[in-house]
């Protein structure tokens, strides 16, 4: 990453709520096929969430901490702040001198841009503006938020916006919560209606939903100049599993969740 931080744009993307198991059979099934044409055999990798909820999670994620591999470690991270004793920084791994990545890209030349989904980026309270604001520039609208079924479209045109309005020699770190994925999700699949809620069928039907979208943003920061991009989910969530239904709980498939990244090129 040291080779990469300064002369790439850098992208990571969180599919909030979304389950590895969902993620992993849609690509299986070719129900994804911008995401999977991303994925190294078309295949997720299987990782373990640093947190069951988005707040937890993302709070561990700015701090360097992306999901885990579910194998035996340690595992070298990518991104990781100067810390004595750390058994999982290495060679190849940006360190960085502040509290968090987001603080540390922006002194490292980067122009930092939250664009929010879920409510935890909101702005609309002091919890709502923690994550969003250790960024230099940060966007939230209702239109983004859990309860609209068109919320990734209104991102990825914010996410646009933003991108063709930055000078092409300054470098960007951009940051988009994906909340489409998240209850209530039921009016991504035709036919479900809001009194039968939110179901394993839903869920994917909105990560559908996500994947017709995504090239967009893929091609737009791809077009900028040389970019990597990380996509993965910050915890899974639960449709009645073992009987929960939720997140911050630790059943599996909340811990358990896709990621992958990848260089963007031009288009």
């Amino acid at each position: 990453m040291n080779e990469v931080v300064g002369s790439h744009d850098l992208l990571l993307v969180t599919l909030d709520t979304l389950r590895y198991d969902v993620a992993a059979e849609l690509a299986a099934e070719g129900r994804i096929p911008h995401l999977a044409s991303r994925l190294p055999g078309g295949v997720w990798d299987e990782r373990h969430a640093p947190g069951s909820f988005t707040y937890a999670s993302h709070q561990a994620m700015f701090a360097g901490f992306l999901p885990t591999p579910a194998t035996p470690g340690p595992h070298r991270r990518l991104f990781a702040a100067r810390f004595a004793g750390s058994e999982t920084t290495a060679e190849g791994t940006f360190v960085f001198d502040t509290p968090d990545l987001v603080s540390g890209l922006a002194a490292a030349g980067y122009h930092t841009v939250c664009v929010g989904g879920v409510g935890f980026f909101n702005k609309r309270g002091a919890l709502g503006s923690v994550l969003p604001g250790l960024f230099q520039e940060s966007h939230w609208e209702p239109e983004f938020g859990v309860p609209s079924p068109t919320s990734f479209e209104a991102q990825v045109a914010c996410a646009e916006k933003v991108i063709a309005g930055l000078s092409p020699d300054r470098r960007l770190f951009l940051f988009v919560n994906v909340s489409a994925l998240h209850q209530p999700n039921w009016f991504h699949l035709p036919g479900a209606t809001r009194e039968a809620g939110d179901s394993r069928a839903t869920h994917a039907a909105a990560l559908e939903y996500v994947d017709r979208h995504i090239g967009r943003l893929f091609s737009a920061l791809g077009d900028r100049g040389p970019g990597f991009a990380i996509v993965c989910s910050d915890h899974g969530t639960a449709y009645g599993d073992d009987g929960y239904t939720g997140h911050r709980l630790g059943h599996e498939v909340v811990w358990t969740v896709p990621y992958t990244h990848f260089f963007l090129e031009a288009s």
